[in-house]
């Protein structure tokens, strides 16, 4: 039986405490979090929805509304048993890759921004760009770095993925 309740203490720390993180830096519901957090930390054959329903302790409607954003969303995945009609979900193989190519999306938004930024004080505030130029154009190397950094860790997961 894997209702929330049985679950070791340890375990239902962490569903809580990834599902917090995944709220807050993914700007995940909280019952998306939870059911999102719940797939990584379980094994790879699954649950099937009325698994998740009782772990989750959550409505029917709510569950299957929160599990077709996650698919959509390529956070969850599902798949069928020969001989068994039910669905069982598990998180996506590729979540990690998928959350690194967000980020690579996030900081290139957040260069391109800093660029804008940088030209126009450049252009249009010459006085305060003397003086404070090197803060902006500082960031932007370090977003670069990150950059470069997600790009590498991409393509060592699509390694691994190929093997």
């Amino acid at each position: 039986m894997k209702k929330m309740d049985c679950c070791s203490p340890e375990k239902q720390k962490l569903i809580e405490e990834v599902g917090l993180h995944f709220e807050k830096t993914q700007n995940m519901a909280p019952l998306a979090a939870r059911i999102y957090a719940i797939m990584i930390l379980s094994p790879s054959d699954g649950h099937t929805f009325e698994e998740i329903k009782e772990i989750t302790a959550a409505s029917k409607s709510s569950v299957s509304t929160q599990l077709n954003l996650l698919m959509q969303t390529k956070k969850v995945d599902y798949f069928t048993k020969p001989g068994d009609r039910k669905r069982f979900f598990k998180a996506s193989r590729a979540y990690l890759k998928n959350t690194l190519k967000e980020y690579l999306e996030n900081i290139s938004e957040e260069i391109k921004m800093v660029e804008k930024i940088i030209q126009f004080n450049a252009t249009y505030n010459s006085e305060k760009f003397e003086k404070d130029g090197h803060i902006p154009k500082l960031f932007r190397e370090y977003l670069a770095a990150q950059k470069e950094n997600l790009e590498t860790t991409i393509q060592r997961v699509s390694e691994y993925e190929n093997d």
